[in-house]
This record gives structure tokens, C-alpha cells and sequence, in this order.
């Protein structure tokens, strides 16, 4: 029988991704989606956070882990984040690894570059 490693003991971990309209948004959210088919952690609902939607804001209460993924220095889902009372989170963020917001080709390799950087912040 095997477990999904995102739900550990430690508990949930969670993933949300900026996945604004820029090219660096759609590679977060191609990152969350990939990790999640794998069981890696669970994507969750940035637009949740803020709208305050009760049940969101209970189950990353409770997440083991909390992985923002942003893809410019906006920082959108670090103030969701933030605005929604969550201070301990691990942060990704595209353009320190050289990616442009209106500037970056969104490849399968290059989203699984980034896969490789989340995964080490997952483990």
C-alpha cells in the first residue's frame, strides 16, 4: 500500500501558486499542478486566502507546510499569505532563479527545472 507523501504525518503540505496571466504565472502554476498529480503536496486556492473563505483558511491552519510559489517580485501569494495571518511558509520565487515576468518562454523543461527547486523545499 503506498502513501502519498503529502500527507504525512507531519501533516498536509500545501502549495499556492500565483498563477496570474503573466508567463511566469502560468509556469507556477504548471510547477503545483505537476507536484500535485504526483503527491508531492497538495495545490490549494490562492483566491480563497483572500476572499477569507472559511474551510481554505481551516486546512492551511492545520498543513504540515505551506509552499508559496511566485512568479514576480509583486509577490501576490506571500501578501495573500501574510494578509490572511500566515507568517511560516517556504517561498519560491521564479525571478531569483532568472525567470522574467513578459520575458520567459514556458517550456515542459523549464517548468521541470522549477519542479526540481519546489521539490527541494517540499522535502
Amino acid at each position: 500500500m503506498s502513501t502519498c507523501a503529502c500527507t504525512c504525518s507531519e501533516g498536509i503540505k500545501l502549495m499556492f501558486a500565483c498563477g496570474g496571466a503573466a508567463d511566469v504565472g502560468e509556469v507556477t502554476d504548471r510547477v503545483a499542478r505537476k507536484l500535485n498529480r504526483e503527491g508531492i503536496g497538495k495545490m490549494f486556492c490562492t483566491a480563497g486566502l483572500g476572499g477569507r473563505v472559511p474551510g481554505i483558511l481551516a486546512t492551511t491552519q492545520s498543513a504540515g507546510m505551506i509552499l508559496a510559489l511566485d512568479g514576480c517580485p509583486l509577490q501576490c501569494v506571500k501578501a495573500s499569505l501574510e494578509e490572511a495571518g500566515f507568517k511560516v511558509f517556504k517561498h519560491l520565487k521564479l525571478w531569483e532563479l532568472g525567470l522574467q515576468k513578459g520575458q520567459t518562454e514556458v517550456t515542459d523543461e523549464l517548468v521541470e527545472r522549477i519542479v526540481d527547486e519546489a521539490r527541494k523545499l517540499l522535502a
